[in-house]
């Protein structure tokens, strides 16, 4: 199971390898994707911000996201809440990304277990929360150490951990191989490559 330990954790790590990119490379391409390291970034920190919001309400919302306004900086750019000051640069940007990332963590701490919020891939949990959380920050900076030069292979533990929460059919091998297949950015020998994929974000006693 996931908790808000490990969200924390692979923030932490997260962040630790993007210090270290070079403050020229976040306007290139993160890795296979269409925006720059610089939205992907932005849009990691606002996936955690709204995973956050879904559990502040005091009744939160069972079949829609709250109501911010996202909106898009260009065609094709990720929509946001979001969005960093481009003259904090990037020890900005990581600043914005480590706070959201913090507010999220701290929802799944304080939220009651019993609490259930509205996903578009299924009801969940705070811990369900966490673990989406989790993913965002494995896979996206896996996108980003790919932009911007960097090596990035975290935990095995906390890969394994997101897969069972959220991938209960993902199949057998190296959990961080297995994730990047099931999120449609790596291949597995004897499978094809995923095109579509979505995680299963519902509580498991509420599965069918």
């Amino acid at each position: 199971m996931i908790t808000a330990d490990d969200l924390d954790r692979a923030l932490r790590l997260s962040l630790e390898v993007l210090a270290a990119a070079p403050p020229d490379g976040w306007d290139g391409n993160a890795g296979a994707l269409e925006w720059t390291c610089w939205e992907t970034a932005e849009h990691l920190a606002d996936d955690l911000f709204a995973y956050a919001a879904q559990l502040g309400p005091r009744r939160p919302p069972q079949d829609r996201e709250v109501p911010f306004r996202w909106e898009r900086r260009r065609p094709g750019g990720p929509a946001n809440v979001i969005y960093a000051d481009r003259s904090a640069g990037p020890e900005g940007l990581l600043e914005v990304l480590e706070s959201c990332g913090a507010l999220l963590v701290a929802m799944a701490r304080c939220a009651p277990p019993e609490v259930r919020s509205h996903h578009g891939f299924g009801l969940s949990d705070p811990a369900g929360f966490a673990a989406m959380g989790a993913v965002e920050v494995l896979v996206h900076t896996h996108d980003l150490a790919a932009g911007l030069g960097l090596t990035w292979e975290p935990p095995g533990d906390l890969c394994a951990g997101v897969l069972a929460r959220l991938f209960p059919g993902a199949p057998e091998g190296d959990p961080w191989q297995v994730l990047l297949w099931s999120t449609g950015r790596g291949d597995l020998p004897g499978r094809p490559r995923v095109t579509a994929w979505r995680w299963d974000s519902s509580v498991r006693d509420q599965r069918m």
